[in-house]
């Protein structure tokens, strides 16, 4: 028998970044040392205080299905951190996923349909452009690069890339992979386009909480956008919970009816424990989120260093934990007597093989020509990984 599958499933590609990894761990496994830069994932342990509420819930038998957007106790209490932000939804306009990507896929299926126009920022999130072609949707991207990844200057061509017939606009702020916090003056530039143009955005704000000196705005508080901004964030990054999958989306009632069908038929609900330890996050956490941004700073001001000292010219990141590297210069003839390499997929590849560093190609990002490292790791890592890519001649 012979299976026939979608065009929309075949024409994706796996997640780039999971697949680096992947053939990093192959490498471990078998028994070299890479410096695994490439997942974006905190080094940091789950906070004891949340894995202790996730172990009491577990103990009090909160372990069968919950109400399918989420316990009461959660949302209400995601609410409350949306109002600290200055959004006014309620408990009733949130739905709670298993992880951000989980939220992200059911408003983009629950708002795109075939033939859909969808603007992306580039460099953006992998996962975007997969989840906008398996809904049906076609894809402009703006390109930012040439403004060192901030918004406000590329307002106009992000004007010139939108128009009525533009469906959804995502904004991800802090970025992935860029690590750019987009001012309030660029976001109030989106909130001017799409109040022209009538289309609905969606604020990734997963990296909110990982921000260096400035203060992220939330896109929904401006005025003219409550009602057409759907916030997305999660629990992975901010209080590095990757593991336990939770995240939550808020928005208008409609969009909450029509995502929650989605919801409903697919995850049915969040891990009943782990919306317990949710709840332990959001509200004694503060602490040790603060000391996991402090260790982040001090890690993107090492590695900026480091690159500098080399006279590597980067865009110094105000949030998230990534930096993009430039790959426009080839580095030297591997020992096996190959081309040097020049493009960014290649200098991943021979970065990992004959460096063992682990990078993700800035093409999986929709900007060719960069490679984003990770800096959630060491520093005695970091500074191996740049040692180990300068020896090679990868910088």
């Amino acid at each position: 028998m012979t299976m026939h599958f979608t065009d929309r499933v075949t024409s994706v590609e796996p997640s780039a970044t999971l697949a680096i990894s992947a053939l990093a761990s192959e490498l471990e496994a078998e028994g070299e040392d890479v410096v695994d830069l490439s997942v974006g994932e905190p080094d940091f342990p789950t906070p004891e205080n949340v894995v202790e509420a996730a172990e009491a819930s577990m103990e009090a038998g909160d372990t069968g299905y919950t109400t399918s957007k989420g316990i009461p106790e959660l949302r209400e209490a995601i609410a409350r951190t949306l109002q600290g932000d200055g959004l006014e939804w309620e408990a009733d306009n949130v739905i709670v996923t298993p992880g951000g990507k989980q939220a992200l896929y059911e408003v983009i299926h629950a708002l795109i349909q075939e033939g859909d126009e969808v603007v992306l920022l580039d460099p953006a999130w992998v996962s975007y452009e997969a989840m906008v072609t398996m809904a049906g949707g076609s894809l402009s991207r703006v390109d930012l690069s040439p403004y060192d990844f901030q918004l406000e200057p590329g307002l106009d061509d992000l004007a010139d890339a939108v128009s009525d017939d533009t469906d959804l606009l995502i904004v991800n702020s802090p970025s992935n992979p860029t690590g750019a916090v987009y001012s309030e003056a660029a976001l109030e530039g989106v909130r001017d386009l799409a109040v022209e143009h009538d289309f609905t955005v969606i604020s990734d704000e997963i990296y909110k909480e990982i921000t260096y000196g400035v203060e992220p705005t939330s896109l929904g508080t401006l005025e003219g956008m409550a009602e057409r901004t759907v916030t997305v964030n999660g629990f992975s990054k901010a209080y590095s919970m990757t593991g336990w999958r939770l995240g939550y989306l808020a928005g208008p009632q409609e969009l909450i009816e029509q995502a929650g069908k989605l919801h409903s038929h697919s995850v049915s609900c969040a891990v009943n424990f782990v919306q317990h330890a949710g709840v332990e996050a959001l509200e004694n956490t503060d602490d040790a989120v603060a000391e996991m941004v402090g260790a982040f700073e001090a890690r993107r001001d090492l590695v900026a260093d480091l690159l500098a000292e080399e006279g590597v010219d980067v865009a110094v990141p105000d949030g998230a934990f990534y930096m993009m590297l430039p790959t426009s210069e080839a580095p030297r003839a591997s020992e096996s007597g190959d081309e040097p390499r020049v493009d960014d997929q290649a200098w991943c590849e021979g970065a990992l093989e004959d460096a063992h560093v682990a990078t993700v190609p800035g093409s999986a990002f929709g900007t060719p020509g960069y490679a984003r490292i990770s800096y959630a790791a060491s520093e005695e890592r970091l500074r191996e990984g740049i040692e180990r890519l300068v020896g090679e001649g990868y910088l």
